[in-house]
């Protein structure tokens, strides 16, 4: 027994000298690592959830990232150069301007019987807009509205009127000035009956007489309903009548990807009409689609194109010749003016 414990003394007395005997350190190090260890454990435990994401068609996916590489539809060709032949590549140089009638006449040597033959084609009107409202993160809605024109023209399309109103003059007037269906309170009562239907008409007009009575037609008629805001509304049911039967239509619609441009593309006559009469219906439309710009710095039509299919030339016309380029803005009438009439005393002056 005492041999064997004198062995053993003499193997860990010369332990340093054998490989295989090393000693254990113990330090903060360990517990360390032991706190890691379990936090990883722990954390392997709670459960994940898993976002479900319905189907997303392919022309949607990515949409961020695909419109950065979109190019921007308001182009500026400012900065190109002017063409100096009668033949040149349109995408290097500016693109020329014509006036209304040197355009107008363009299209009509293009529709002549010995090239398109087409002599009353209609001429269509593309216009460009800048929808930025005043504050910089907001556009304007899209709008559809009717432009009163001076000079009628066929529009191709049959427009039903229906017009309200109580009174006999307003009755006759009515249908002189062309409307479809006149009527006052039993023809608000055969609609409620469903006798007649709001959808059969394209627009509704009413006189401020018969509004109190109309009111309970407001559910079925929702946006057709008469309103002085979009000109359905007034009490001369002859101006009314005349400027949605003959006038023109268009509709502002803005771009899905670019919400700060939209575009009208509408018809203001055809090629056999005069110069003069096509002229005046442009600048009616023109200013109609102005009064909607908003009160900002800035330009809100910003092209205007001449189109006359089948023809596929476009020519670019000056719109600013008739309307202003830039926002206004309207100046106070009143003006003060301080006159010193002696030390103590000052006189104030209001001018209007």
């Amino acid at each position: 027994m005492l041999a064997i414990i004198r062995e053993m003394k003499n193997a860990f007395s010369y332990a340093p000298l054998n490989p295989t005997f090393r000693k254990i350190h113990l330090s903060v190090t360990t517990e360390a690592a032991r706190k890691g260890t379990r936090e990883k454990a722990r954390k392997k435990k709670v459960k994940v959830e898993v976002q479900k994401v319905g189907f997303i068609p392919h022309n949607q996916r990515n949409k961020e990232k695909l419109n950065l590489y979109r190019q921007n539809k308001h182009v500026d060709d400012s900065w190109k150069a002017n063409p100096t032949d009668d033949c040149y590549v349109g995408k290097y140089y500016k693109w020329k301007i014509y006036s209304v009638s040197d355009a107008i006449q363009c299209h009509r040597e293009t529709h002549h019987p010995s090239m398109y033959n087409v002599p009353n084609a209609p001429l269509n009107v593309h216009i460009e807009l800048n929808m930025k409202a005043e504050k910089a993160n907001r556009f304007i809605d899209n709008f559809q509205k009717v432009a009163m024109i001076p000079y009628k023209f066929d529009h191709g399309e049959e427009r039903r009127i229906l017009v309200f109103t109580k009174t006999m003059e307003s009755l006759l007037e009515a249908r002189e000035a062309g409307a479809t269906l006149v009527g006052g309170i039993e023809l608000i009562k055969d609609i409620q009956n469903g006798e007649l239907l709001i959808s059969d008409f394209q627009y509704v007009i009413a006189h401020p007489n018969i509004l109190p009575e109309l009111v309970s037609l407001r559910g079925l008629m929702k946006r057709k309903f008469p309103n002085p805001k979009n000109g359905t509304l007034g009490p001369d049911l002859k101006d009314i009548i005349t400027k949605f039967s003959n006038g023109i239509e268009y509709k502002a619609e803005k771009d899905e990807n670019q919400p700060d441009f939209a575009s009208i593309t509408t018809c203001i006559g055809t090629l056999n009409m005069k110069s003069e009469e096509l002229e005046g219906n442009l600048v009616s439309l023109l200013k109609d689609v102005n009064s909607n710009r908003p009160k900002r710095e800035g330009k809100f039509i910003t092209k205007v194109i001449f189109k006359s299919p089948p023809s596929s030339e476009q020519l670019r016309i000056n719109p600013f010749v008739y309307i202003e380029e830039e926002y206004i803005k309207p100046k106070s009438i009143y003006k003060t003016s301080y006159k010193d009439v002696d030390e103590n005393s000052e006189e104030m002056e209001i001018k209007i």
